[in-house]
């Protein structure tokens, strides 16, 4: 898979975030989007996703051949502590529900993949119940399990304590073979595996 990027630009009214990123990202690769809060990077990541168009240049993605833009979301998973979930349901139907539409890892199974969270007993419980770091856990083990080539993550580990980050490197270490893995972070545990790094400062 191959996502290039083409002097792409992004702003906000008159303010420009960032503009003429020439860059590709290929798998097998892990890259990381680097720069302080406030500077572009989740903005960076929404385009790759194709939330969000370019205000000038292109995106465009690749796998045997060209993938449109609107079907981009077929090839890859994303974790974020700002992406909903939906609180009404358990977590079983929320584990349901996410793979009616995506297949499953590799040898992964739906008990395997609530073994993974560790919250066996929190199976049957609404999520609004649930801790923001019980929710992180859950948008990351969605994300790390579902049978995709691209992996996007921003700020893996937020809301996450010690254990948290320990486990989130597993799941780096477990479900990231012969992926395209991005993170955007300025933690450097979230993304010390990462083999390139882009400085979003670098294009302002």
């Amino acid at each position: 898979m191959k996502i290039s990027l083409n002097k792409a630009g992004r702003r906000f009214n008159q303010e420009w975030i960032f503009r003429n990123v020439d860059y590709e990202f290929k798998s097998p690769g892990t890259y990381a989007i680097l720069g302080p809060n406030g500077s572009g990077k989740s903005t960076l990541l929404s385009m790759i996703l194709g939330n969000l168009s370019p205000s000038e240049g292109k995106i465009s993605y690749q796998k045997d051949k060209i993938v449109p833009v609107e079907n981009i979301y077929q090839h890859l998973s994303f974790a974020a502590p700002y992406l909903d979930l939906i609180e009404e349901f358990t977590l079983e139907e929320t584990i349901d529900f996410h793979f009616k539409f995506k297949g499953l890892y590799k040898d992964m199974t739906k008990a395997g993949v609530l073994e993974l969270l560790g919250l066996e007993k929190s199976q049957d419980k609404a999520l609004k119940y649930f801790s923001s770091g019980m929710k992180q856990r859950t948008k990351l083990v969605l994300a790390f399990c579902t049978d995709t080539p691209i992996l996007l993550l921003d700020e893996p580990t937020s809301n996450l304590d010690q254990q948290g980050v320990d486990w989130y490197l597993d799941l780096i270490a477990n479900f990231t073979d012969q992926r395209l893995v991005i993170v955007g972070s300025n933690q450097e545990v979230e993304y010390s595996f990462c083999e390139h790094l882009i400085q979003v400062t670098d294009y302002k």
